[in-house]
């Protein structure tokens, strides 16, 4: 009763925030406000069965990327399209200390995917790493608070520090595609691992070209990972 008390003090001083519109939600309760519910886009069939992109035409079954590149990866899914309130969202997520948002996040993610990760059967849940400069000037890794709330619901367990970013590489998202994949090569490395693992999933929030993925999924394998899946929380249209 105590406990319940001092919840329902604590929400009515500090209400908490919608993770896609930044304000207080409403109504309360929920774990965003409904409006802003109606207005979120998923990925919906179809979409590409490698990297989960979504595609143009019904009869399409692999993006163009993934059609001419050697996926590193075994396949991956993705929750949002990355449109105007997703990239609010996620940058209020990165760079304004909404850490609270990851719990929204995760059930998002298993509401779409909670089967797909049961049938995985992943040893691991492992989120993309930062760089420890960025690292220090953030205070968090956002693909680490997600996979924490992940591990919480699913049991599934975390493991934070199995990679590492082996070198400061540049923001993704000021690259052409070339520049992407030459940006990542070697960008990764396997931190300690007392554990051995035959599949793990891999935890992100924005899914680009996929270059970070498959510089991770090829550090993992390298390291006798048989199977790495990933799953990302937002994409674009195509």
């Amino acid at each position: 009763m105590a406990v319940k008390l001092l919840s329902g003090l604590l929400n009515f001083i500090y209400p908490a925030r919608c993770p896609v519109c930044g304000d207080i939600i409403v109504p309360q309760g929920e774990s965003c406000c409904l409006s802003c519910r109606g207005r979120l886009k998923y990925v919906e069939e179809p979409y590409c069965l490698k990297c989960g992109k979504p595609l143009a035409k019904e009869d399409e079954e692999f993006c163009s990327d993934c059609l001419r590149k050697n996926r590193l990866f075994d396949y991956g899914r993705v929750v949002f399209i990355y449109d105007e309130l997703m990239s609010k969202s996620i940058y209020s997520f990165k760079y304004g200390g909404r850490q609270e948002y990851a719990s929204f996040y995760a059930e998002e993610i298993l509401k779409r995917y909670e089967r797909q990760i049961k049938e995985i059967s992943p040893d691991a849940l492992v989120p993309i790493p930062l760089h420890k400069s960025r690292y220090r000037k953030r205070g968090y890794n956002q693909a680490e608070l997600i996979a924490a709330e992940l591990s919480k619901r699913s049991g599934v367990p975390v493991l934070p520090r199995l990679l590492e970013r082996a070198k400061k590489t540049r923001p993704q998202k000021d690259l052409n595609e070339a520049e992407r994949e030459n940006n990542l090569k070697r960008a990764f490395k396997m931190g300690r691992n007392d554990v051995s693992l035959e599949t793990v999933l891999l935890i992100d929030d924005i899914y680009t070209t996929g270059s970070t993925l498959d510089s991770a999924a090829g550090c993992l394998r390298e390291s006798g990972v048989q199977r790495v899946y990933f799953i990302v929380l937002s994409t674009s249209q195509r």
